[in-house]
């Protein structure tokens, strides 16, 4: 929590203290410090090698509902790579039309989180492509139906035995989570007009913009919300100053539900702000639609001032600025089922 407490105590000065007027090259060579650009390659994985054919693998498997107990819910129902790698509702839906308790985080650019989930119980993108699988209220299935159904395959035999050479036992639950995770960390959007500020173009960024971005950082915003990711990098509670309305926080006590340690009440993982513009509803519960209202949110929330529709205007201008180049994904061709593949349960 020493990284909570030094956010906050950043907040709460820049609440007190007007930050300073910023120059062209003053304000960029702050920016430069607190932010970086998205690579156009993925990073090294922790105990994952990649290799072409886990990666093609890893592809196929996130496109697949037969992960599924239904058949009919993949990764991509949840994290469609079409819209900035969410859903477009408030909680996802899944199996027998259950509804999640929180709003589907991208999956575009997570790899550079320090954790995934709102509330950070997966270490990476291997054991969070684990959970979902399992989750009751999404894809309902058994790590050891997943198997049974990808030996089923003769086509998915072949490339878990080429993805993972010399393995015993290469048709595994713990594979399949690892090759999600390499294509998952494929999935980056470089190149925004932010990033191209931030690589020292002044031109990048509208008049307007550059106010949003000073705004951002005078207020404190990029305390939290900073890094490559502008976001991710750790676990802050919603409501700093005023907690939100309860129709705003739907009751989730964020981080507790998973540390059941009190001070990680209503504390969740901050999260990334690239592509926000794509990425609506927003928080954990999904219940904010508008940008600006969810800029006006955080203000009285987490710095306990109010921010002018002008102010949260022009934040939000400068916010829509991180929508980076989208992945261009060319949906897989699947493998061929055959009559020993476990039939669609939707009970």
């Amino acid at each position: 929590m020493k990284k909570s407490f030094l956010c906050f105590t950043v907040l709460l000065f820049s609440f007190f203290v007007a930050g300073p007027a910023y120059s062209g090259d003053a304000l960029m060579k702050s920016v430069q410090g607190m932010f970086k650009p998205i690579p156009k390659d993925p990073p090294e994985l922790k105990k994952n090698p990649v290799t072409p054919e886990k990666l093609t693998l890893g592809k196929m498997l996130f496109f697949d509902p037969r992960l599924s107990k239904s058949g009919l819910i993949s990764c991509n129902t949840c994290h469609n790579v079409g819209m900035g790698g969410v859903d477009f509702q408030e909680t996802s839906i899944g199996h027998g039309w259950q509804k999640g308790e929180r709003n589907a985080p991208t999956v575009m650019n997570a790899v550079f989180n320090l954790a995934q989930f709102w509330d950070g119980r997966a270490p990476d993108l291997m054991e969070q492509a684990k959970g979902p699988v399992q989750a009751g209220v999404e894809m309902n299935n058994t790590p050891e139906q997943v198997v049974k159904t990808l030996k089923s395959m003769p086509g998915y035999v072949k490339m878990f035995k080429e993805a993972f050479p010399g393995k015993k036992a290469p048709v595994s639950f713990d594979n399949m989570a690892k090759a999600i995770e390499v294509f998952e960390a494929t999935l980056l959007t470089p190149d925004s007009r932010f990033d191209n500020y931030l690589r020292g173009n002044e031109k990048a960024l509208t008049k307007k913009e550059k106010k949003g971005l000073e705004l951002f950082i005078n207020k404190g915003c990029g305390s939290c919300h900073g890094g490559i990711n502008m976001g991710g990098t750790g676990y802050f509670p919603f409501g700093v100053k005023e907690r939100p309305k309860d129709e705003i926080t739907a009751g989730d006590t964020g981080r507790f539900k998973f540390t059941g340690v009190s001070s990680d009440q209503y504390v969740f993982k901050s999260p990334s702000l690239r592509n926000i513009e794509l990425t609506p509803p927003y928080f954990h519960s999904g219940r904010v639609w508008s940008l600006e209202s969810a800029v006006a949110i955080m203000g009285s929330a987490q710095l306990g001032i109010s921010l002018t529709s002008k102010e949260t205007g022009e934040i939000a201008a400068f916010l829509k600025t991180a929508t980076g180049v989208q992945p261009n994904i060319v949906y897989p061709i699947l493998p061929a089922p055959t009559i020993n593949t476990p039939v669609p349960v939707t009970d």
